[in-house]
């Protein structure tokens, strides 16, 4: 299995994490507001994330794993900040819609998080 396939995979597990915390929280733990709940949400598909890409996709881990971390939690910084901004550019100042927005923003991300994590993270 070729390992854009593996990451693939692997971010689909995270997505489902996400929304599965994310449905915890709101429907089981009653969260007040839904945006805390989908703050934690990410924070655990985010872990889910990067052990999926140190461990199953691209099995490199001779660095150590702080210092992947911190690369790994600065990428997807960076890729939650240019999401955020897209579709504000996108919705909010284009007046597009976001659905569609979202779409090809969130395709934009997969392959910026597939290079990044590959040449930044993982460097395989």
């Amino acid at each position: 299995m070729s390992v854009f396939a593996r990451y693939i995979i692997n971010g689909l597990t995270a997505t489902a994490v996400h929304f599965a915390v994310l449905t915890f929280n709101v429907e089981v733990v009653h969260f007040k507001f839904v945006g805390g709940a989908n703050l934690v949400a990410a924070l655990v598909a985010s872990t889910v994330a990067f052990f999926g890409n140190r461990h199953f996709v691209f099995k490199k881990s001779d660095e150590p794993i702080k210092e992947q971390a911190v690369k790994f939690g600065g990428l997807y910084l960076a890729m939650a900040s240019f999401h955020g901004v897209s579709l504000f550019l996108w919705s909010d100042v284009f007046h597009l819609d976001y659905r569609n927005g979202f779409i090809l923003v969130t395709g934009l991300q997969v392959a910026i998080g597939y290079i990044g994590n590959k040449l930044l993270v993982f460097k395989v």
